[in-house]
């Protein structure tokens, strides 16, 4: 059974830095796309970023802030986030899929950037 737990959110100012981490355990984490969604009050969730193997793609509204990365050897995958502005404000999420497998996802992590 996949486990994801995600850490690193908080609050930070307009034009601030956090970076989330999601450590997986359970399975093969080299095998699996990891992810990162974000939900923000009264929306739904949304897709920032993916990587899959050495491939990453970004919402439009991130790229250029954002970095998702992953460290094989840790089974973890870390979304570096810049110049945060008051719309990034949501709960991130970390998010595991393969082929034939359910997806799996993590319990989430608060960022508020607040003027």
């Amino acid at each position: 059974q996949v486990h994801l737990v995600e850490s690193g959110g908080g609050l930070v100012q307009p034009g601030g830095s956090l970076r989330l981490s999601c450590v997986f355990s359970g399975s093969i984490f080299r095998l699996y796309v990891m992810a990162w969604y974000r939900q923000a009050p009264g929306k739904q969730r949304e897709l920032v970023a993916t990587a899959n193997g050495g491939s990453t793609n970004y919402a439009d509204s991130v790229k250029g802030r954002f970095t998702i990365s992953r460290d094989n050897a840790k089974s973890t995958v870390y979304l570096q986030m810049n110049s945060l502005k008051p719309e990034d404000t949501a709960v991130y999420y970390c998010k595991a899929t393969v082929p034939g497998l359910p997806d799996y996802w993590g319990q989430g992590t608060q960022v508020t950037v607040y003027s």
